[in-house]
């Protein structure tokens, strides 16, 4: 039973903010059963208690962005590639989509920057990003980039990226100049939407990270942090900026 109702308003530094999380749906495995499911790896939900926050998570069935309203924080997180309609090109042979989740990923993207909910854009949920404000994507990234098999080695294994950040990005300051991470990606930002800024890139150039100039916080990254266990750096500034925001929001309704 919560004792206290500031306890569930970000009033407290104790406050743990709600994090929306998108999901897959599709068909999973649990006990004697095999059907479809709405499923998010446990990397992203570890991440989130880890850094102090509480997930919430939202599957794209029946997709009402409204639910945005009552939580602190929306985590976009990765999975199969965004279906090209969406940013207006032909399809390549090697895309692989579910449009229907990239429909709910949209919406919500876009609720979220409208209401300057902070944003956790990872990997796929980087592209979904720059394309609900109007960027575009590379459908393959070895068709333009010799070296990037590194980017995803082979079915299942992560690769690993190093990369440099931009001076006064929230990159920077979260990662320092420079840091690594694993990643897992054939596909990769193109032309940048106007508003957003690169605040990070692969020694290729290949885009890791975006933010937002103006609004709310807001950071896309190509790379997996859930991933990698040592460093919660990113979940950490993400989960500090929600409960500011839930903060702020409460002290605004009193």
């Amino acid at each position: 039973m919560v004792s206290n109702a500031s306890e569930t308003t970000g009033t407290t530094p104790d406050y743990r903010p709600r994090i929306a999380l998108t999901t897959y749906y599709q068909e999973g495995s649990w006990g004697v059963w095999n059907s479809i499911a709405a499923i998010v790896p446990g990397a992203y939900v570890e991440g989130v208690v880890a850094a102090g926050g509480t997930p919430v998570l939202l599957p794209p069935v029946g997709t009402d962005p409204s639910v945005l309203e009552l939580v602190d924080g929306l985590i976009v997180i990765g999975g199969v590639d965004v279906d090209p309609q969406f940013y207006g090109a032909e399809r390549h042979e090697r895309t692989s989509s579910q449009p229907s989740r990239d429909e709910h990923d949209i919406a919500l993207t876009r609720t979220a920057l409208e209401q300057g909910l902070p944003l956790f854009a990872i990997c796929r949920g980087a592209q979904i990003l720059n394309v609900a404000l109007g960027g575009t994507l590379i459908q393959h990234l070895p068709d333009v980039n010799k070296d990037a098999a590194q980017y995803q080695p082979a079915p299942g294994q992560y690769g690993r990226v190093k990369f440099t950040t931009e001076p006064g990005s929230r990159c920077r300051e979260l990662l320092g100049e420079a840091a690594e991470s694993p990643c897992y990606h054939h596909q990769a930002l193109d032309e940048v939407a106007e508003e957003l800024v690169v605040t990070a890139r692969a020694e290729d150039g290949t885009v890791e990270a975006v933010e937002t100039t103006t609004g709310g916080w807001v950071l896309g990254v190509q790379f997996h942090p859930e991933e990698n266990r040592k460093d919660s750096r990113l979940f950490k500034g993400f989960i500090d900026v929600a409960r500011r925001f839930a903060h702020d929001r409460n002290a605004d309704h009193d």
